[in-house]
């Protein structure tokens, strides 16, 4: 089987990783999170608007996962600790395969027979249907 990038859609994985948090009690989706205009990055048509009140948990996993906000994806990365740990946490789940390792937008960069921010289609099909039904 070939890999392929994730490029976005690595974000349903990463607000996966979050529900767990919350789930387990380590993070609450009421959370606000204030960022300053340093943290934005490239195509983040929600977050740019709440600069001054930042955004709850709640609110970045929708803008990341409905509106494909890169700034959000960042922000809810930097709450698990980095794409390192997103890939801890699949791997938690039993994905051997699928890795995260840069941020939003270095991750968009695929290079041929490069092996970061990656997966298998049957490895992301396996492990979006752990996240659903558990």
């Amino acid at each position: 089987e070939e890999r392929f990038p994730m490029m976005s859609t690595f974000k349903v994985l990463l607000c996966g990783a979050v529900l767990s948090r919350v789930d387990a009690g380590q993070e609450q989706l009421g959370r606000r999170i204030h960022y300053s205009q340093n943290d934005l990055v490239e195509y983040s048509p929600v977050t740019e608007k709440h600069l001054t009140d930042g955004m709850t948990v709640r609110e970045l996993c929708s803008a990341a996962i409905t509106m494909s906000d890169n700034t959000a994806a960042n922000l809810l990365l930097t709450t698990i600790g980095g794409p390192k740990e997103l890939t801890a946490f699949l791997h938690n789940m039993g994905d051997h395969v699928t890795r995260l390792d840069r941020w939003e937008p270095e991750l968009n960069e695929a290079i041929p027979n490069d092996e970061r921010d990656t997966t298998m289609p049957a490895a992301m099909a396996t492990t979006l249907r752990k996240l659903l039904t558990g």
